[in-house]
């Protein structure tokens, strides 16, 4: 059977080594679904994997991408519930970015009601990874302080989202005024522009909330954020390190976690899935039944063919677009 997929042959910067190249479907297994893509959304990762700098480094070569949506073309002996016709989302660690899926009935999920295939792709990633950031790793409680670096882009958007339905204030950091709109429509109350990296956002977070600080920081940007945000945390409060989006890791001098009393923690959600399976479903289920209700629905701030899947990689790197960006079949 023909099947177009964007595949990595070689790591590099440039993305020179993904290429639009001849993929084999393999059979649908008695456990498999094979899905008809009709979108698929690009997430960070996908960006770093191509050019070899996230933790996970799959096999060469390898067809990008983590997360897409489509119709249900045939389904395995043993699988249950699932129908050809079916609209089901796809999240995984890759294999995303092709014509035609086949995978697991398990990473497989119902398409949420109101949602077109293109937000249906773009959604998964990014509310797992806030859920578990902000439910299950700090906490948050309904009246505390939310600090969201990144806000305009895909997984901050979600902790947004989330922050503000979970009784929040949230206060959103951005590069840019215009996207930072998307993180005011999301809910949240404050909004910083950062005009020189990250100059002056601690006194002005300090500012906002009375010299407390904020009571969790969402932070998938890394760098100056980072070694800004150790500066205005709160007492006790929890620090969430998602990514390093903008190329450095931050810095943490242990005493300032001493002298004002919080915590550094890591999210890493698919892994947190991984090595708890039947808490990563539980998280699933509670961020579908959200989804259901209308929340998490991702802002898409480009949507492109999908021979266009390298003009979409470098939108992501240049920062241009708010939001997901999504390649529609």
């Amino acid at each position: 059977m023909n099947n177009k997929a964007w595949v990595c042959h070689e790591l590099s910067d440039d993305l020179s080594g993904l290429r639009l190249s001849d993929w084999p479907l393999p059979d649908c297994g008695p456990q498999d679904v094979r899905l008809r893509v009709r979108a698929a959304a690009l997430n960070f990762p996908d960006l770093l994997m191509a050019q070899g700098k996230y933790q996970h480094k799959p096999p060469l070569p390898f067809v990008a991408g983590m997360e897409c949506a489509g119709e249900v073309q045939a389904v395995g002996a043993a699988v249950q519930g699932i129908r050809p016709g079916d609209r089901l989302c796809f999240n995984g660690r890759g294999g995303a970015f092709t014509e035609q899926l086949v995978a697991p009935a398990q990473l497989l999920r119902p398409l949420p009601a109101g949602m077109d295939f293109a937000e249906g792709a773009a959604y998964g990633v990014t509310a797992v990874t806030a859920w578990v950031a902000l439910v299950r790793r700090g906490a948050l409680q309904r009246g505390e302080t939310l600090l969201v670096h990144g806000a305009s882009g895909g997984t901050g958007l979600a902790a947004v989202q989330l922050g503000h339905y979970l009784g929040a204030r949230v206060i959103a950091t951005g590069s840019s005024a215009h996207k930072l709109q998307a993180a005011r429509a999301a809910g949240a109350e404050q909004l910083l522009l950062l005009r020189e990296g990250a100059a002056g956002l601690a006194d002005e977070v300090k500012q906002l909330t009375g010299g407390r600080g904020a009571d969790v920081v969402f932070d998938p940007v890394g760098g100056e954020l980072f070694d800004a945000s150790t500066h205005c945390t709160a007492w006790g409060g929890r620090l969430l390190v998602i990514g390093f989006a903008s190329g450095r890791i931050g810095m943490l001098p242990s005493n300032l976690a001493l002298i004002k009393g919080f915590a550094v923690i890591g999210v890493r959600a698919g892994e947190y899935g991984r090595r708890d399976p039947q808490r990563g479903e539980e998280n699933r289920r509670a961020v579908e039944a959200l989804a259901a209700r209308g929340l998490f629905r991702p802002h898409i701030g480009a949507r492109l063919p999908f021979a266009q899947a390298k003009d979409a990689y470098r939108a992501m790197a240049e920062r241009r677009a708010a939001g997901k960006i999504v390649l529609e079949l």
